[in-house]
């Protein structure tokens, strides 16, 4: 069974047709595969397509529908949410202090990899699907394999 953990730059792209959609498509659409984020996910998701109205790339009837159908990948378990505890914060901030200062790790994508790096370790994913190249570069010197959809 294929473990993949997606980062909120790479999930988007399952609800809103951009760059790298037809990646995502298959790659969640495979059968038989597990599809993990940390639970902040849902949060930045909703905050990118509010983006997107705001910005005019999508209206707000889109907004709505968009919204539901992540609710309904969530609760159906196509898309599985983990739990962010304490050790990952503690982890995240090492991370900041391992790649902030170089490499430009941000808070919320340093929150998602200690997630991934978490899981990971616990039973070894396969995939660490990420639209970020930064994230993508730290993520790989982290010792996952990294699949970023918008790449050829």
């Amino acid at each position: 069974m294929l473990r993949q953990f997606f980062d909120s730059s790479a999930l988007i792209k399952y609800y809103h047709d951009e760059i790298g959609s037809a990646k995502v498509q298959i790659l969640v659409g495979g059968s038989g595969s597990e599809h993990y984020v940390a639970r902040l996910a849902w949060v930045e998701i909703l905050s990118a397509l509010a983006k997107k109205v705001r910005t005019g790339t999508i209206v707000s009837p889109d907004y709505w529908r968009f919204r539901l159908r992540l609710r309904a990948d969530i609760n159906r378990r196509l898309i599985r949410p983990l739990r962010m505890l304490n050790a990952h914060f503690e982890v995240a901030g090492e991370l900041i202090g391992k790649y902030g200062l170089s490499r430009q790790l941000r808070a919320l994508d340093a929150i998602q990899l200690a997630v991934a790096l978490d899981l990971h370790r616990a039973s070894p994913i396969d995939h660490f699907v990420c639209s970020d190249q930064k994230l993508c570069e730290i993520a790989v010197l982290e010792g996952l394999n990294v699949i970023d959809p918008e790449q050829p």
